[in-house]
């Protein structure tokens, strides 16, 4: 065994986290945490992995909950594809697996929301298969230690950096070193200031002794992101207000949000005051106009503003809209953007 092996090694044994999805080999388990942690730091994960945990033990008690259910379990760590591939793969499971996590490596690649990295990182922890788990700490180890300049994000760079690491894990044990490279490079050679001055690899690391450690790794894209102009309508009617449910294609699908209008560009409140409503009617009074919220995802940005409308009278809300008592907003999973706006109304949830 190399250098390289032998330090991450053991370094690997010394500065570990104690995480609760490395209790056990339960390839449920190593599952639930894998899509918890895409696009989600440790430290925010773990609740939610005990939350998850706990109300569905095994992956049939999860695959038997409702999806609005997993939803709001969800709520709070946003990409919520993540929960509804979750929930679609544990049925899947279910029913095709009578409920035992698959033990190979294409068939855990084929489950919804699982990609190559997903699928390896639980084949070689769960079963002990030699699959190289490459994300975005991986790729950021070996192109510093290795020197390696050719783009991560490029097709030419993804095959190179998969060469090096099939490589790399070959005669090794395939959990523990995918686990050890993931580690090392979240908690010693992180982003930015990565800690050179006490990194085990410090004598043979390419870019430290070629001064390009923070000019490693290389991305030649950079993420477009689109602009967009939500305007959110709270319907007061004393006891209730309206929710509508998302449906399509489009972000946050199925959570339930406020009755909504998006325009391409953003509105002054006076054009507000002269724009269509979701739901006319002569029998409102405007209370409030909020001010304007900015919440960014990975490739779009959302400027969002909340009217606050009070309903006189009776009042017959049109389908699909639902009336829902206050004291139950709670029950239903929304998006953290509209979750802030109904906690900004004293509607908190």
């Amino acid at each position: 065994m190399d250098n390289f092996h032998t330090n991450i090694y053991n370094w690997y044994h010394i500065n570990k986290r104690d995480l609760p999805w490395r209790k056990d080999r339960d390839p449920y388990k190593i599952w639930l945490s894998e899509i918890i942690l895409q696009q989600t730091r440790v430290e925010q994960g773990k609740n939610y992995f005990y939350r998850f945990a706990e109300a569905y033990p095994t992956v049939n008690d999860l695959a038997s909950a409702h999806e609005d259910e997993v939803l709001k379990l969800w709520q709070g760590l946003g990409y919520y594809s993540r929960a509804r591939n979750l929930h679609a793969s544990a049925k899947i499971i279910a029913l095709q697996y009578n409920g035992t996590f698959p033990n190979d490596y294409k068939n855990i690649l084929a489950l919804k929301g699982v990609g190559p990295y997903t699928a390896a990182a639980i084949a070689s922890i769960a079963f002990d298969l030699p699959f190289p788990a490459v994300d975005g700490n991986i790729y950021r180890v070996l192109s510093r230690y290795y020197g390696i300049e050719t783009p991560i994000d490029s097709s030419a760079g993804k095959k190179e950096f998969q060469q090096l690491a099939e490589e790399l894990i070959r005669g090794q044990n395939p959990g523990m070193h995918n686990q050890a490279l993931m580690e090392f490079g979240a908690l010693q050679c992180v982003p930015k200031s990565p800690k050179c001055e006490t990194c085990p690899l410090s004598d043979s690391c390419f870019a430290l002794k070629n001064g390009l450690v923070n000019q490693l790794p290389v991305k030649e894209k950079k993420t477009k992101q689109r602009h967009r102009y939500f305007y959110y309508y709270i319907y007061d009617m004393g006891d209730s207000i309206l929710l509508d449910k998302r449906s399509g294609s489009d972000i946050w699908q199925n959570l339930y949000q406020l009755p909504l209008m998006e325009y391409e560009k953003a509105l002054s409140d006076s054009e507000l005051l002269k724009a269509d409503l979701p739901v006319k009617s002569s029998q409102l009074n405007i209370k409030y106009i909020s001010g304007q919220k900015k919440h960014v995802l990975s490739h779009q940005i959302i400027h969002a503003k909340l009217i606050y409308l009070e309903v006189q009278g009776n009042f017959n809300n049109p389908s699909p809209l639902i009336r829902v008592n206050k004291k139950d907003i709670s029950k239903f999973a929304v998006s953290r953007l509209v979750e802030q706006f109904l906690h900004e109304a004293g509607l908190g949830i």
